[in-house]
Formats: structure tokens, C-alpha cells, sequence
């Protein structure tokens, strides 16, 4: 690991202050110290926003949710606000990783690291997203990777927590000292491989993210997160599915299916959502929906098990978000 200098900051004003030559936001380091000891990045400073109490918390508003970026994994999925309205939410942050992680582990460090694929963790292949021209995962292993929407590069987007809050319609709140504050979507929150390979978000170096906002879902809304990995608990997801029904009695009148470790960014299927729209929720139009949300796959040459894993997860989560199924045993977490 690289020397640095630590700034610890105790108000938002201090952490922007520092926020200049190379400097990098530092809240439960979980992954910035990994991709450090690994020789990945070596910034010359952290500037350390652990200790800045104003972007902790969960407060609820007339409107939904305001969360701080510091609020742990733990502390949303146990939250019972977040439990009894925002079930997506409490299942994705309280399904991933491990116990001990979760409570440490910040939602907004969860919506920002980067990607798992080894090619990038490792110091030993220079691949696309560390500014070069090649991408090691199309010829290589590529089990873990995308089986849709990828171009140059098939790293999937990790964030559990990112597949919930875009099921929810949520945005993150951005400062920035000189430009001050902006409203920026889940969705729009990543850059696509094939725009910038080497940049993750649209955060700039100057800016900080300072806030979540979770719009109250409309009345009758129902939801629920699966995770899916090889290991029962704590490995990050091979496929994970968010749902999110808006139903009037077993009617669904509008749903959102989201994707984790399908693509490069988070996604969400219009064609599964199309199936369900106007249906009531039956095994039936589930597995419809479950199927509809591969349309297009394009596997590599080692994970076209995920073209049959993605239905299973995203109809059973179906299911269990309407209240007609357990928990999946086989889900991890």
C-alpha cells in the first residue's frame, strides 16, 4: 500500500475543502482499502468523512426518505419504517455480505464500489477500465460477468443496495463547493463502460455525495429483493432481482423489475414489466415475467447459466413480493 496523508474531516464544508489534487473519500473503506492493498489505486490522500454527523442517519419526510450516506447496511435493513414500506430496500441491505461487514459498511460505500471482475482487481493485468485497450474477461473467465447490455467491457454492476433504491425511483444528492448541490438518478448515477471506461459515476473529483432520496411509494405498493450467489451468505451476487408492484387487489397496475449482475449498470426490464402490467399476479404471469427478463441475452463463453438463473430469481421474487411465497431458501443471505 501506497503513503498517504489522512484528513479527517468532521463537517461536509472540511471534507469539500480537500477534495483536490487526487484526493479520495474515505467513510467505511471496505473497498477503497482492498483496491489499495492491491496496488489498484494510490491516492495521495484520504479524506476521511466517518466522523461528519450530518450525513448520517435516516429521517423520514412528508415525501419518503432522506438517508445519509453513512448509514450503515445494518442500520437500513433494520430500520422498521424501511422494513414495513421499503421491503426491497431492507432485503438488499440486509442480504449482503456478511454480518459483521453490514455494520460497517456505509449504503452510499455500497452504491460506489467498483466493480469485482478479477481483471480489474488485480495489479497484474492492466485491462480497459484501468485506462488501457484491452479487456482480458472476453477471452478469459467470465462466469461472473454480463449477459446483457455490455459492449467493451462485461463487469457487472456489485451494488445490492443500487438494485433496490432504482426499483424505488431514488436519486442521490451531489455537493460540490464551487457548483453546489445537484439531483442526480440512480440510473444516471453510473457511466456506461463504452462512454468512459475508466470512470464508474458522473461524481466529479470535487464533489461529494451527501444524501439519498427515496420517494414514499404510492398506496398498495409491494416489493422484495432476492440475492442469488454461489456461496450462502456473503459472496457478492451472481444474479439478484428487485421488484416493486403497484397493485390494486391482485392486480398489478404498474411494476418495476430490477437487475443486478446482469450488466455493466444496474438495470431495470421493460419486458418483464410489460408482462405484469394489468395482470394479476399468478405463477403464471410470473414465470412470463421471469422469462421476458432475459429477451436479448447475449452470454459469454462461460455464464450462460445466468440465462436461466435471471427467470428464476425474478419470478420467484415476484412472488414473494406479492405475499404468494417464502423467502427462496436457495436465495443467499
Amino acid at each position: 500500500m501506497n503513503r498517504f496523508v489522512l484528513a479527517d474531516c468532521t463537517s461536509v464544508d472540511a471534507a469539500l475543502s480537500q477534495l483536490h489534487d487526487g484526493a479520495v473519500v474515505k467513510a467505511g473503506g471496505v473497498d477503497l482499502l482492498d483496491r489499495m492493498k492491491d496496488g489498484i489505486e494510490e491516492p495521495p490522500k484520504l479524506v476521511n468523512i466517518r466522523n461528519i454527523a450530518e450525513l448520517r442517519g435516516i429521517h423520514e419526510t412528508d415525501h419518503g426518505l432522506t438517508i445519509g450516506p453513512l448509514a450503515t447496511l445494518a442500520e437500513i435493513s433494520e430500520h422498521p419504517a424501511i422494513r414495513s414500506q421499503y421491503q426491497i430496500l431492507s432485503d438488499a441491505c440486509g442480504h449482503a455480505a456478511t454480518p459483521h461487514i453490514r455494520n460497517m459498511a456505509t449504503v452510499g460505500g455500497n452504491l460506489l464500489q467498483r466493480i469485482q471482475c478479477w481483471y480489474y482487481r488485480s495489479a497484474d493485468f492492466q485491462c480497459l477500465r484501468k485506462g488501457k485497450d484491452f479487456c482480458f474477461a472476453f477471452g478469459g473467465l467470465n462466469q461472473y460477468h454480463a449477459i446483457m447490455d455490455y459492449g467493451s467491457c462485461p463487469a457487472v454492476a456489485p451494488s445490492s443496495a443500487a438494485v433496490a433504491l432504482l426499483g424505488l425511483n431514488s436519486s442521490v444528492e451531489l455537493t460540490s463547493a464551487k457548483r453546489g448541490k445537484r439531483t442526480v438518478g440512480i440510473r444516471e448515477l453510473y457511466v456506461v463502460p463504452d462512454a468512459n471506461p475508466t470512470k464508474f459515476t458522473v461524481i466529479e473529483p470535487d464533489e461529494l455525495l451527501t444524501a439519498i432520496v427515496v420517494p414514499r411509494p404510492t398506496p398498495g405498493t409491494r416489493s422484495a429483493y432476492q440475492k442469488y450467489g454461489e456461496k450462502e451468505s456473503f459472496d457478492w451476487a451472481i444474479a439478484d432481482a428487485g421488484v416493486v408492484l403497484e397493485m390494486d387487489g391482485n392486480v398489478c397496475r404498474r411494476a418495476v423489475i430490477t437487475m443486478g449482475a446482469a450488466s455493466p449498470v444496474v438495470r431495470r426490464s421493460a419486458q418483464a414489466e410489460a408482462a405484469l402490467a394489468g395482470q394479476p399476479i399468478t405463477e403464471e404471469t410470473a414465470r412470463a415475467a421471469g422469462r421476458a427478463s432475459v429477451e436479448g441475452a447475449l452470454p459469454l463463453s462461460m455464464n450462460a447459466y445466468k440465462v436461466d438463473l435471471f427467470p428464476v430469481a425474478v419470478y420467484r421474487t415476484i412472488l414473494l413480493a406479492a405475499g404468494q411465497r417464502d423467502r427462496d431458501p436457495s436465495a443467499a443471505g
